[in-house]
């Protein structure tokens, strides 16, 4: 998984050489410090990087400009110490490719009722300072993020600190190459989609390899390399007793191993941070991916079965914007319902791959039959997930736009044991209740595979979706089927 220190935000401040070169002094002392406070600050998880004020259109110019190339530069964070004049931001702002926070404080959070002079006046000018910068960029059209408040509390820093989050993972998106294993499900519609457009959109790649490809790779693996992950295995996981060394199904253990090892080798020696398969088209290999896919996801790869790149590609996504976080994220599927009128629930699952990354205990390795896939019985781990808020999202392809769709739901701890279920699951309430959750689902078209969050928030997503510009659907608890109805064609409206 990234380590979150290796990326920077950089802290560029507005003025004008309107007051003067002591003004000026002032000004970059207070950014200076406040830049300095933000990178030391243990709830922002980037780097935060002081930038010389600027004061002329060249400067701005220049400083986007060194912002989209700088490899490791994944946004920008502006506060308009004084009054800056928008115009000066125009050219800037429409080469700059980089997410925006702007962000609304002043240096000093109290009015110094007994010394106020103009001199504090004319430095301390956010409010009005940041008016200005803001409306350039609404007449512009540019899509922000907007944090308003004193730069030391808490909820200002936790703002910023989930921005940065997403900028980084923004980022990682624009590069990701996702490799689909064979093509999609036959027949399935949602797990399509146009891959050019999505390339086009949030700049990941997606490319097929055939099986041969992997399992050629798979083939090369030896007995050492397989003998040492067998014993992790072990070490990690409790191991039916027909899966220990010795047992009548020890050697099924083995062939999962020896995936696993092939589709690291593959996946690390192509650059890929995410993958897909489908059970439909797996020629060569003696068994499912599950739990090869399902460790692969625990260290921080992107992963979704029967062909879905979409949702692969946001489980990478939301990985990385999740990084450091405790809480996993996973690959999840609306499996069955619980329909008792007094309790009504959701168990979430997927035929093998649920991501260890939210397990509430230990998990245990298993192999049981599977009825779809024609192959031999799979190895996968077993686990229930724990109860807590969570979110499920999915990204969809509306044809002329891509939607992202996201529940807030409650997670339950697992009411009763499921002893003859060989699978991890989750069980959970949508927002607002089952009967609006699962029918405002169906209505913004969401996809039955999602990914599930126990570390992340509606707003991460909101964020998200206004740095690549695309829609948002959120249902929570204060969801309406009317209003959504009318919210859901206004949207068609507005991308036609």
């Amino acid at each position: 998984m990234l380590n979150l220190k290796e990326f920077e935000i950089w802290f560029v401040t507005g003025s004008q050489h309107l007051y003067g070169e002591e003004t000026l002094r002032q000004v970059a002392d207070h950014s200076q410090i406040i830049a300095q406070s933000f990178d030391k600050s243990p709830t922002i998880p980037v780097r935060v990087v002081y930038k010389p004020v600027v004061k002329t259109p060249d400067e701005i110019y220049a400083i986007c400009q060194e912002a989209n190339v700088a490899p490791n530069c994944v946004g920008i964070i502006t506060w308009m110490h004084t009054f800056s004049p928008a115009k000066m931001w125009i050219r800037g702002l429409s080469v700059l490719k980089k997410p925006l926070l702007h962000l609304h404080t002043q240096f000093n959070r109290d009015i110094p009722w007994s010394s106020i002079d103009m001199d504090f006046m004319n430095l301390n000018q956010s409010a009005h300072g940041d008016r200005e910068f803001g409306f350039i960029m609404s007449r512009m059209r540019l899509n922000r993020k907007i944090v308003v408040g004193y730069w030391e509390q808490e909820d200002v820093l936790a703002k910023i600190a989930d921005w940065c989050r997403v900028s980084v993972a923004a980022y990682e998106l624009k590069t990701m190459k996702v490799v689909r294993f064979g093509d999609n499900m036959r027949q399935v519609a949602v797990t399509e989609g146009d891959k050019v457009a999505a390339e086009i959109t949030f700049g990941l790649s997606v490319n097929t390899h055939g099986i041969g490809d992997l399992v050629a790779v798979i083939n090369q693996i030896t007995d050492s390399e397989i003998d040492q992950l067998v014993t992790e295995y072990a070490d990690t996981y409790t191991l039916m007793n027909s899966l220990l060394k010795g047992g009548a199904q020890h050697g099924s253990l083995r062939d999962a191993a020896k995936i696993e090892l092939g589709l690291r080798a593959f996946m690390k020696d192509g650059n890929f941070s995410a993958f897909t398969d489908t059970f439909e088209d797996l020629h060569g290999m003696a068994q499912l991916p599950g739990i090869a896919a399902q460790r692969l996801m625990a260290d921080g790869y992107g992963f979704a079965g029967e062909g879905d790149w979409k949702t692969s590609a946001m489980v990478r996504t939301l990985k990385v914007m999740a990084a450091g976080l405790s809480g996993g994220n996973s690959f999840m599927e609306d499996y069955t319902y619980h329909f008792d009128p007094a309790n009504p629930l959701v168990l979430g699952s997927h035929m093998l791959e649920i991501c260890p990354s939210i397990a509430a205990d230990k998990p245990t390795c298993e192999i049981h039959p599977l009825g779809i896939g024609g192959k031999a019985d799979p190895v996968r781990l077993v686990f229930n997930a724990p109860a807590g808020p969570a979110i499920n999202v999915s990204l969809i392809d509306m044809g002329n736009r891509f939607r992202l769709l996201v529940n807030e739901v409650e997670a339950i701890d697992v009411p009763e044991a499921l002893p003859k279920l060989p699978v991890a699951r989750a069980i959970w309430k949508p927002m607002p209740d089952m009967q609006t959750g699962c029918a405002a689902w169906i209505l913004a078209g969401g996809a039955h595979h999602t990914v599930y969050s126990q570390n992340l928030t509606t707003d991460h997503i909101e964020d998200f979706a206004d740095i690549f510009g695309v829609e948002l659907v959120v249902i929570d608890r204060n969801t309406n089927l009317r209003q959504l109805k009318n919210e859901l064609r206004w949207s068609e409206s507005y991308y036609r």
